[in-house]
């Protein structure tokens, strides 16, 4: 834990029991809208469990690859890599657990997976080497989503982590990546998977004669026999999908079970609010467990429920009129913020049922590096 003191007036007293509720959880997936520190309350969260004893991974799926810059990184790799102790200790952070960190890469986990569940060298060469497979390990929406859970699930089966904290992305695409084995599970045991395995054409006669001379006038172009590529390679995956199949199940379960723990991330503005209310309602729905709310950046200080004018004089003494009244001004603005914020959590308490929301105030710089992490910590865990 950072050796830095805090503000006690400053730290919440209803985040006093994160660390209760965290314990014995093994996976902490952080969900919430953009552009509300749910990288940095990621990191954070890592750092805290970890000066805390854990052997903790930190994974980011975020496209924007922020986490590499809080934990001041040049870049995280696809596998994960421990943050150096001396680096920690540089900064003034200290504890007896050990952090680290990684950033996805959606085809090279698709690739393991591929190169582990192949029956042998020339299939697992022949689906590698397919430009299908080569598109959707990459490109194609969900696929991010779905090489997250899969990264998780390998994470949690082949590593000795105490456990694992996920950064996801933006809330409308953290539902895809809750939905995400569901929806590979439905493809893997669905009719067009099974019509594009058949022998003898079935996939052309599917199509239907009016996709097939798309297809047709498709290869003539451009050269590339694109139902050809795509009955070959939904055929190369014959021998690995019903290992694949069991992967993604496990993946399934392993978001529903009870050592698994989710946590809104969210700010006190109306419309990051809303997002947070949305998921909770989603994960529900889901049969996700739901353990906390954090909620970012929240104003604290203002007039504290003084007239402007009782204020305004009580600094002019001490700064001059001039001065005072600025000041007076700039707290009077931040009243404004403090009323909002508190009562934009009030409701939050209400429609989560959650009378115990985690709070993290407002602070005057950017976080940047594991000191500043260090910080959000000590808050997240008061």
């Amino acid at each position: 834990m950072s050796k830095r003191p805090v503000n006690q007036r400053k730290r919440s007293k209803d985040g006093a029991n994160l660390a209760k509720r965290l314990q014995g959880k093994r996976v902490c997936v952080c969900l919430g809208a953009g552009g509300v520190g749910k990288t940095t309350t990621s990191a954070a969260l890592a750092l805290g469990l970890a000066a805390r004893g854990e052997k903790v991974a930190v994974v980011t799926i975020d496209p924007a690859r922020r986490l590499a810059a809080a934990l001041g990184l040049g870049e995280l790799s696809g596998e994960p890599r421990r943050i150096d102790p001396a680096l920690l200790g540089a900064q003034g952070v200290e504890g007896p657990g050990e952090l680290w960190a990684m950033a996805l890469d959606v085809k090279r986990t698709f690739d393991d997976v591929v190169t582990r569940l192949a029956p042998d060298e020339d299939s697992r060469e022949e689906i590698l080497a397919n430009p299908v497979y080569r598109e959707l390990s990459s490109a194609i929406s969900g696929v991010q989503e779905l090489g997250a859970v899969t990264k998780l699930y390998e994470l949690s089966t082949e590593y000795d982590f105490d456990v694992i904290v996920l950064d996801t992305p933006p809330s409308r695409n953290a539902l895809d990546f809750l939905q995400a084995p569901e929806n590979m599970l439905h493809f893997l045991e669905g009719r067009a998977l099974k019509v594009f395995l058949a022998p003898g054409g079935l996939a052309a006669r599917f199509l239907g004669r009016g996709t097939g001379l798309v297809f047709a006038i498709f290869a003539r172009v451009t050269g590339v026999d694109m139902l050809g590529e795509l009955s070959t390679f939904f055929k190369s995956l014959s021998g690995i999908i019903d290992g694949f199949g069991e992967r993604i199940r496990g993946v399934a379960e392993l978001l529903r079970d009870s050592d698994t723990s989710f946590l809104i991330v969210t700010s006190p503005e109306p419309e990051p609010a809303r997002e947070a209310v949305f998921l909770a309602q989603a994960l529900t729905a889901a049969g996700m467990a739901r353990d906390c709310v954090i909620v970012n950046r929240v104003h604290l200080h203002g007039l504290d429920e003084q007239p402007v004018e009782a204020v305004e004089a009580l600094l002019a003494g001490e700064l001059g009129d001039s001065l005072a009244r600025r000041v007076t001004h700039n707290l009077a603005d931040f009243d404004v913020l403090m009323s909002r914020d508190r009562d934009t959590i009030a409701r939050l308490r209400q429609e989560l049922a959650d009378p115990h929301p985690v709070l993290v105030p407002h602070l005057d710089e950017d976080i940047q590096d594991l000191a500043g992490l260090a910080r959000i910590a000590e808050y997240l865990f008061a």
